[in-house]
């Protein structure tokens, strides 16, 4: 597992060379490529688990604003701005 950083470096230039060449796709896919790499190594591991968490915490401060909800006051503040 000792070359994944290589792969990765690869995958990345490899991005960056589609997407000099105007190839949307393949910048793409070459993207997508080293980031399943980088999750796959010890590093990244905690990845998915930091989006996720980062995703509920946006999702549980968006919904109450998207269904026209008042937030709770919280403790200690008046409201009144001052």
């Amino acid at each position: 597992m000792g070359s994944v950083g290589l792969l990765i470096l690869f995958a990345i230039v490899g991005a960056a060379i589609c997407a000099k060449a105007r190839s949307a796709l393949g910048a793409i896919l070459f993207a997508l490529l080293a980031l399943v790499f980088f999750v796959a190594t010890p590093v990244g591991d905690g990845l998915p688990g930091a989006v996720s968490t980062f995703m509920s915490s946006f999702d549980n401060a968006a919904t109450p604003a998207l269904n026209g909800q008042q937030q709770p006051q919280r403790a200690g503040s008046s409201g009144s701005g001052s």
